[in-house]
This record gives C-alpha cells, structure tokens and sequence, in this order.
C-alpha cells in the first residue's frame, strides 16, 4: 500500500481537480438549475459511477501494462508527466489574451437551463457523459501511476485504491455543486477573478507536479 503521504498528497491533488471548474460541474449544475437539488444530486451519483468505470478500466490496463513490459508502462508515466504539464498550462492560459480580457463576467462560463427529465434518465445519461468523456479516461492514466510506488505492494492493488480515492473524492464535491448551484456556484462562474484563482492554482499544481514527474524519470533513465 502506498504510504499515508502519497495517499494524502494524492487526495489533495484530487480535491483540487475537482473542485475547478469543469464539463462534470458544469453537467450537474445545469441539471440542478433545471431540476432542483435533487436533479443535481442524481447527475452527481451519476457522474460517480462513470467514474468507477474508468477506475476499473484504468487498474486493469495500467497493472497489465507494468507486469508485462515495465519499460513500457515507465514509458506511459512520463508521457502522463507531459500531459499533466500541458494540462497546467492549458488552466494558466484559460483566462489569457485578448478574447478572455474583452469578455464581461456575464458571459463567463455560461451555464444554460436545460430541459426536465426523469430522475432515471438523468441517472443514465450522466453515467454516459462521464464514461465517454476522453479527458477524464486521459486523466486517470495520466495520475494514477505517478502515485505508484512498485516496491509498497501489489500494482493493482495501489492503482484501485487510488483509483477509488479519486473518484470519491470527486463525488462530494458535484455534490457541493448541486446543493449550491443556485446560489454560490452560479455565482462563481459569472464572476471571472474566481474562476482565475482556481484555474491558476490547478494549473500550478498540475504543471509542477508533472515537471517533478517528468525530470525525475529522465534522470532514472540516464542513471
């Protein structure tokens, strides 16, 4: 089992990602604004087990990967470290330019009224927002293994717990969003200095940590 820091770290990492802004949080607030709090939690639960599915799949990829060519599965690690940097930089330049600056907070992050459905609908159809989203299936195989350490235990093993930790850790935060959709998060993203401090910090962490990612791995492979 990977150490109570890694874990720690990993989670704050986690929380961080998904608290910023973001296509899930957008989903459950338009289902909120649409349907109330209780069509913003069914999204929330929904988005969940979407995010359990790319859980499974990620752990049964990544350990096979690692026990059948560990050269390879060292490959994909550093290409994570790279696209954690390029994710980084894709959240300090979110507000940057021109186009960014001309822009009222009003037309920031705009979140439409969407149509009611039934609960169970909304159910299904977050399942399928979350699982076919290629960003969150690029994310997990880009962090899940910077977290693995091979000598503390059994890969699988290492990459559910994680796994489970990210997608937990994302649960209650589209729950805090569908409880304060009407309020505090629409707030947030009509008003552009939130959305900056929060891109800016996520872009920092995910820009550093694939920086440290990626020169510790360079420097493995030269020693």
């Amino acid at each position: 089992m990977p150490s109570i820091e890694i874990l720690l770290a990993f989670t704050l990492t986690s929380l961080l990602m998904s608290l910023s802004p973001g296509p899930s949080n957008l989903y459950v607030m338009a289902r909120s604004i649409a349907q109330g709090l209780q069509g913003g939690l069914v999204a929330a639960l929904g988005l969940g087990v979407g995010s359990l599915i790319h859980v499974t799949a990620a752990v049964l990829g990544l350990s096979v990967l690692f026990s059948h060519s560990p050269t390879l599965y060292m490959m994909v690690k550093l290409i994570g470290a790279l696209y954690l940097i390029y994710l980084g930089v894709n959240y300090w330049r979110a507000h940057s330019g021109s186009s960014s600056e001309n822009k009222s907070d009003d037309e920031a992050l705009p979140v439409k009224k969407t149509k009611s459905m039934p609960l169970k609908k909304v159910f299904i159809q977050s399942i399928i927002v979350e699982v076919t989203n290629p960003k969150t299936a690029l994310f997990f195989i880009a962090l899940l293994p910077q977290f693995v350490v091979p000598e503390s235990g059994p890969i699988a093993l290492q990459l559910f717990v994680l796994g489970m930790i990210a997608a937990l850790t994302a649960l209650p935060c589209d729950i805090l969003v569908a409880v304060s959709s009407s309020k505090v998060a629409s707030w947030l993203l009509k008003h552009k200095n939130a959305q900056v401090i929060q891109d800016k910090v996520s872009g920092s962490i995910l820009f550093g940590m694939g920086s440290f990612i990626a020169v510790g791995e360079v420097a493995g492979v030269e020693d």
